[in-house]
């Protein structure tokens, strides 16, 4: 509490302001909240309007050597900077022939193809083909460049922890002496190692912490999804496995978790909220996710955001599957012994949405 009257304080405060200090007005944004505040908004871009702006991109940005990337980023009305207040997301669009030119930089990145064949990737010398329904990691300080060889346009998703990174002030960027960098002879040497996901090199790595694995193909996820469907439903999600470290099981990324969902016909899930922001894809059907009691209708090809400690809930309300892709930023909260969730009650989630 500020003692004296409004006016007194404020003088105070402009004489500690000359000498770079400060107290606590009144009027000032509270530090200390009962619960979390989100800034995030929730957000809902729409494949329709996605695509529609895709070739207008192209005739404003070309890539013509450089550090340049033709990206269509997720804006949120709530943040100044960033889709969530820790990653970025974009939507890239490169087409046949092009070359996005090698660099580096300090955030990391992965990239969740969302259309297209015929285009790879080189990370560090290991190079990878790029499909759709591929998960792609690109960790800090790695060198990458994308070369599409196709006949179609690609598009995948971007994703950087670059929010996260500059708020440290900790963002290092620097392009590479060539256009492409070398392709290491053992050019897929970290998935042939570690891809099975059931066996390991002989030997432990040096850093266990470290993700050796860069590539994660759509063919495995997809028929980890299937043999998960012949367990019992997961209130709040359905189905739901994430990408793995696979050398200590932990999430693929230090700052970002991935993860894939299925939502079975006339799957309705449990309200609930947790810490960390999220972003979610649409890879296919169609389905509800009530959030703060607002009702996001989403369908193959979208894009939703749900902010920290909202209240959501999943739906199916249709007759085929549908799938989801999922980033937060889970592992930072757990990292810092802050992660939290809450499952709700129907009653109780409706006042909290109204809180």
């Amino acid at each position: 509490m500020v003692n004296g009257d409004a006016k007194s304080s404020h003088e105070f405060n402009a004489r500690l302001n000359q000498i770079g200090m400060r107290i606590q007005q009144p009027d000032d944004t509270p530090l200390f909240t009962r619960e979390p505040q989100a800034r995030m908004k929730p957000m809902h871009w729409k494949w329709s309007d996605i695509t529609g702006s895709l070739d207008e991109l192209a005739e404003h940005i070309t890539l013509d050597g450089g550090s340049a990337r033709r990206t269509l980023k997720l804006a949120n009305s709530g943040l100044e900077f960033g889709t969530t207040p820790t990653f970025w997301v974009s939507i890239q669009y490169i087409l046949p022939g092009e070359v996005a030119s090698a660099h580096r930089h300090t955030p990391e990145a992965f990239r969740f193809v969302i259309s297209g064949e015929g285009c790879t990737t080189t990370v560090d010398g290991e190079n990878y083909d790029m499909n759709e329904g591929d998960l792609v990691l690109t960790p800090s300080w790695a060198w990458h460049d994308h070369i599409h060889k196709g006949s179609e346009p690609m598009i995948w998703m971007d994703v950087l922890d670059i929010s996260l990174v500059r708020s440290f002030d900790s963002i290092f960027f620097e392009d590479y002496t060539a256009e492409v960098q070398p392709i290491s002879e053992a050019s897929q040497r970290s998935y042939q190692e570690w891809g099975s996901g059931l066996l390991r090199p002989a030997g432990a790595p040096s850093r266990e912490s470290d993700n050796p694995l860069l590539a994660y193909p759509r063919a495995q996820t997809d028929a980890s999804v299937e043999a998960a469907a012949g367990l019992p439903a997961d209130p709040e999600n359905d189905v739901m496995l994430e990408y793995q470290n696979p050398t200590n099981g932990g999430p693929a990324m230090y700052s970002m978790s991935m993860k894939t969902q299925l939502l079975r016909p006339g799957f309705d899930g449990a309200p609930h909220r947790e810490l960390g922001s999220k972003v979610y894809q649409v890879i296919s059907g169609s389905g509800v996710t009530t959030v703060g009691g607002e009702e996001i209708h989403w369908s193959k090809g979208d894009f939703f955001a749900v902010p920290s400690w909202v209240v959501h809930k999943h739906e199916n309300r249709g007759t085929e599957p549908a799938r989801l892709f999922r980033v937060d930023d889970s592992p930072v909260l757990r990292a810092m012994g802050l992660y939290r969730s809450e499952r709700l009650a129907e009653a109780s989630a409706a006042a909290a949405s109204r809180a």
